[in-house]
């Protein structure tokens, strides 16, 4: 029997609530099948089974919240479910002999950690320890950079820090090591040596300083590769991507670590990059940034966009703001979240979402808010937003805000719906990409200074122009519009929006 806890898995987490359960009680488990889905400090964090077998009992339901190491579920591994054996004596054996690795003693892998479901590889940012120290469980020994933001990894194991193959700046996928616990140096050795960790020595092969990472992937062709019966030649999802990314030709590169020869995406040579133009620079991109290319790119490519445009008379915004602002810290921004807020809640549509054949809807309105980063663009969530008063509101989004640029995203994943503002720069409209799952996201420009014409009349005044993109699939061209003039109408008497 093992108990599943809430993983410490970085030092910002120190609780987590259950979103959803992907198992029931009864079903059967395999070694890192992903369990239940838990709201953190850093985002949402997805539990893997260490083991296989069946889910015995849930210990902490959907939507309960319990801090970190809190037990989750309990689970039946594959030996203590089977059926008894046969209570006939067994014939006395020798014991197995210990292999090689297990002769040299005892070593440990540290390995990349999968911090999320999207998360494909990490950028090891720098290491809190040096090889020979001694580390114990629950100490932050590494930061690493993923799709999402920047977090240390504590030990979970504790001993020696014998080897570190992984250094800084050096982009590793999830599950591969990055260093070696043991006594030892020798230990680690001849646990290479046995074949203890095929991925471990591709690894060390490729870390810098050996002698395979100065190889042209030409030169590596030592062996016949593996390929299918079509001719083509094996390799895993993730080898094809680095390899893509890294302008590496997969079919150039030796028979890989894998099984039956597949390549591994450890198997992959380190490259130098092309030398730039006279003039140019290059430089790697981001986690997060690549996060976002590849999150907007498929929005695009998938989701059905339209765009409704409307202008409102901003001025009776901007005097409840100002008399707002007297009172307490907020901005025009908070106004419209606050809005927003009461129309998601008004129009279910909008705080639905498309699973499979089945609309889901959120009991409640949860509001992205769009924050730039110097190097791209993070949405933190307020979850509940319909229940906050305009200075709630006011003081969520600020820490929200200062928690997304210190590299923590609240409420990830639990968006209905998206705000961005490019207001304070004097953009005076645009359209936005969907943020998947949501259905629909508010583009707002500036405040500005126009001509209004009322009734035939002429008059200075200010103008505020919004853009609203949907999904077709879950809202009509109607209901967007319905949408936007009830948005014009809060906004034009914003008193209606007092509680």
């Amino acid at each position: 029997m093992a108990t599943i806890k809430i993983p410490a898995a970085g030092k910002d987490i120190r609780s987590g609530t259950v979103i959803r359960w992907l198992k029931k009680p009864g079903d059967p488990i395999k070694k890192g099948e992903i369990l239940a889905e838990l709201d953190t400090e850093s985002g949402v964090l997805h539990v893997e089974s260490p083991i296989a077998g069946n889910l015995k009992t849930i210990l902490l339901d959907t939507g309960k919240t319990g801090p970190v190491s809190a037990p989750l579920a309990e689970i039946a591994d594959e030996l203590s479910s089977a059926p008894p054996l046969p209570l006939s004596p067994a014939p006395a054996s020798p014991p197995p002999p210990r292999s090689p690795a297990a002769a040299a003693g005892k070593v440990t892998p540290i390995l990349m950690p999968k911090a999320g479901q999207s998360m494909e590889e990490g950028v090891l940012v720098k290491w809190h320890v040096a090889p020979g120290d001694v580390i114990k469980v629950g100490q932050a020994i590494f930061e690493i950079e993923t799709d999402k933001a920047t977090m240390d990894v504590e030990a979970i194991d504790s001993g020696r820090l014998a080897r570190i193959i992984a250094p800084a700046g050096k982009t590793v996928p999830v599950q591969q090591p990055v260093a070696f616990i043991a006594e030892s140096d020798a230990d680690v050795d001849a646990f290479l040596a046995s074949g203890g960790s095929p991925a471990a020595t591709a690894a060390t092969a490729s870390a810098p300083g050996s002698a395979s990472s100065a190889t042209s992937p030409s030169a590596t062709i030592a062996s016949a590769r593996a390929t299918t019966a079509e001719g083509r030649v094996k390799a895993s999802p993730a080898a094809r991507k680095i390899a893509a990314d890294r302008g590496i030709d997969i079919a150039t590169v030796a028979a890989g670590t894998g099984p039956g020869g597949r390549i591994l995406s450890t198997d992959l040579p380190l490259t130098a990059p092309a030398p730039a133009a006279s003039g140019s620079s290059r430089r790697r991109m981001s986690q997060m940034r690549k996060a976002i290319a590849r999150n907007l790119l498929q929005s695009k490519q998938t989701i059905p966009h339209f765009y409704v445009r409307l202008t409102v008379d901003a001025a009776p915004m901007v005097a409840f703001y100002q008399a707002a602002k007297a009172k307490y810290p907020c901005s025009i921004n908070d106004v419209i979240v606050l809005a927003s807020s009461r129309l998601v809640q008004e129009f279910p549509a909008f705080r639905s979402r498309l699973e499979g054949d089945e609309f889901v809807e959120s009991p409640t309105a949860n509001i992205g808010i769009a924050v730039g980063m110097d190097d791209g663009l993070v949405v933190p969530v307020l979850v509940g937003a319909n229940r906050l008063s305009l200075q709630q509101i006011a003081a969520e989004t600020k820490r929200l805000a200062a928690s997304a640029k210190a590299g923590k995203i609240e409420g990830m994943g639990l968006g209905t719906f998206t705000i961005t503002n490019l207001g304070m720069f004097g953009t005076e409209e645009f359209a936005a990409i969907i943020n998947p799952p949501e259905a629909a996201i508010l583009a707002v420009g500036a405040a500005r200074e126009s001509v209004i014409v009322k009734d035939g009349a002429m008059r200075a005044g200010k103008v505020m122009t919004m853009t609203l993109s949907s999904d077709h699939r879950i809202i009509d061209g109607m209901l967007a519009a319905k949408f936007l003039a009830r948005m014009k109408e809060l906004l034009e008497s914003p008193d209606k929006l007092a509680p």
